[in-house]
């Protein structure tokens, strides 16, 4: 008997499950970045991690450490500060003191540039004060001084068991290697093409780098690399060669990403196509500030891109809807932006409070036709009247109708239905452990 075959394309594919697309595992070695008792790791089984780098003056204790715990408290796990003159290097044990003041136990990372061999070297409190230094080889020396500078900064990090990253910049890329990856490909049979020679001049430039620091004694674990470009499209060409040649934490970012929409949107585009890959074991996203912006955008735009990639979850997420004709009131939207804007400044408290709160799912929808199912999607959920529609709001949790709210004050007695819920589910959870 002849076998039924389908009798349609779907239906064909009827038999065979969609695939639930997922990031792939990491597979580098874990480093360790650590002020006393707190321990940031980084690569391997850890959490991708969020940095951020202050843009005060070192030389300004205060305004540093206040910004400093700014990024801290927004999520950042690692701050980097710019170590640049000696007066630099000796306000950083005074940050790193007000920082602890202040019960800020974020690690310090250095960011040396031309001098580092000899500010690591001359004011051993400032190495001791960081927890992690960033070596750009690009700008340590050259010639006979490069080698013998960048060891001096190792041997820096060996005295006090400090990891390195070893930063490689497009902008600052070693130009003797560079000129002589030129001359090589130009002995080519088939030339590669300008971009590829520095594509590999960033590469090999990172790696043989690395190579040196082990040579000198360093783990090959706390040894971290990165080779920062500000095109996506280079960014994932390079960083797919580096995860494919060595096992060191990779450290991702898009240098000089731009400002507002240009620069979220870019790198969210390169990161979010590398971490899918399981490339890629802590992130920084370089914002340049909008007047009047604060410097933790990057950290939020950061958290984001982790959280949508299903990475980690840092704060409950706010399902809307975007609005169209049968929404020309505004109150979805303002309701939509007032939750939002409470769990964020909730979240400080709700993560002692409330364990596992940050994975709430809440939705805030503009009227009947997808409102009601998004909200049975959600832990708790309200369908807002579209226009013409009765000025009902039917509030659904865990997916059961459990109220409909009316009048005016619609949004504050949806909040206190939030906050009920969430002391209810999260705050017993927390009593049980």
């Amino acid at each position: 008997m002849k076998p039924e075959t389908p009798d349609t394309p779907a239906e064909a594919g009827a038999e065979q499950a969609i695939p639930i697309v997922r990031p792939l595992p990491r597979r580098s070695l874990q480093a360790r970045v650590v002020w006393g008792p707190r321990v940031v790791t980084v690569g391997g089984d850890a959490p991708v991690r969020v940095q951020s780098m202050t843009n005060t003056d070192t030389v300004d204790v205060i305004g540093t450490a206040i910004q400093v715990k700014e990024l801290a408290h927004a999520g950042s796990e690692m701050v980097r500060i710019t170590v640049n003159t000696p007066e630099a290097a000796q306000a950083v044990p005074a940050i790193r003191e007000q920082l602890d003041r202040m019960n800020v136990d974020v690690p310090l990372i250095g960011d040396f540039h031309y001098n580092g061999h000899r500010l690591l070297s001359e004011y051993p409190a400032c190495a001791e004060a960081l927890s992690k230094y960033r070596i750009n080889p690009g700008n340590v020396g050259k010639g006979d001084k490069r080698d013998r500078q960048f060891a001096q900064m190792i041997e820096a990090a060996l005295r006090f068991d400090r990891p390195v990253r070893i930063g490689v910049n497009w902008g600052s890329l070693d130009q003797e290697l560079l000129a002589s990856l030129m001359d090589r490909n130009a002995t080519r049979a088939r030339p590669w093409d300008a971009k590829q020679v520095m594509y590999e001049a960033l590469v090999t430039s990172a790696l043989e780098s690395a190579r040196f620091a082990v040579e000198l004694g360093m783990d090959p674990a706390q040894v971290i690399i990165s080779c920062k470009v500000s095109g996506m499209q280079d960014l994932v060409s390079v960083y797919r060669e580096l995860a494919r040649r060595c096992e060191h934490p990779l450290h991702l970012g898009l240098t000089e990403a731009g400002m507002g929409t240009k620069g979220t949107v870019a790198s969210a585009a390169a990161l979010s196509v590398l971490l899918q890959e399981g490339i890629g074991d802590t992130i920084r996203v370089s914002l340049t500030p909008q007047p009047g912006e604060a410097r933790t955008q990057e950290v939020a735009v950061a958290l984001e891109i982790l959280q949508s990639l299903g990475l980690r979850v840092f704060v409950p997420s706010v399902t809307a809807c975007p609005g169209c004709g049968r929404t020309t009131s505004t109150t979805f939207q303002e309701l939509a932006k007032q939750i939002d804007d409470w769990l964020r400044l909730q979240m400080p408290l709700w993560r002692q409070r409330y364990p596992g709160v940050e994975g709430l799912k809440v939705a805030v929808m503009g009227c009947i036709v997808n409102g009601p199912g998004e909200s049975k999607h959600a832990d708790i959920g309200i369908s807002l009247p579209g226009t013409g529609e009765a000025p009902a709001a039917p509030v659904f949790i865990d997916g059961e109708k459990a109220m409909t709210l009316r009048g005016e004050g619609i949004a504050d007695e949806f909040q206190r239905v939030v906050e009920q819920y969430i002391e209810r589910r999260f705050g017993a959870h927390a009593e049980h452990h």
